[in-house]
């Protein structure tokens, strides 16, 4: 293991507490729990579990990104990797996973504005947001 770190997202934390807080009140002021509701509010809740936090691990094979408990993740081979740079995220760029056309670019952040942008040899660019970028680069250019 070259290098490994993981970013919490505390606004979706606040989030998930808040939603529970909800669903607790709702849940239990009722006279009857609200059945139709409950699997879309656990639906909503462990949806939200998983981007609690972006986990980034580079070892001698792979950059691995991992949201939360790992229902999102992606790897690429390092040797895929043809140049990593850091770059300023903008607020309208959002955050999670998302696809941004006007780049054609894949983007994996939880929060802040510090993403490492990864172009493939295959000529996809993806941005991965670290609030450790300059760990990040390093680590992605030791063999």
């Amino acid at each position: 293991m070259i290098y490994t770190h993981t970013q919490k997202s505390y606004a979706i934390i606040g989030i998930m507490v808040a939603l529970c807080v909800i669903f607790g009140m709702t849940f239990f002021t009722q006279d009857a729990p609200p059945l139709a509701v409950t699997p879309v509010l656990i639906l909503i809740v462990v949806l939200l579990g998983s981007f609690t936090s972006l986990t980034v691990t580079v070892d001698q094979t792979y950059l691995k990104v991992k949201f939360g408990y790992g229902i999102f993740s992606k790897k690429f081979l390092r040797t895929d990797i043809a140049s990593a740079t850091h770059v300023k995220h903008t607020w309208y760029h959002g955050w999670g996973i998302r696809y941004w056309i006007p780049k054609r670019m894949w983007i994996y952040t939880i929060s802040g504005f510090d993403l490492i942008e990864i172009t493939l040899t295959n000529g996809r660019v993806y941005r991965i947001g670290t609030d450790e970028p300059q760990q990040l680069l390093a680590a992605l250019k030791e063999t």
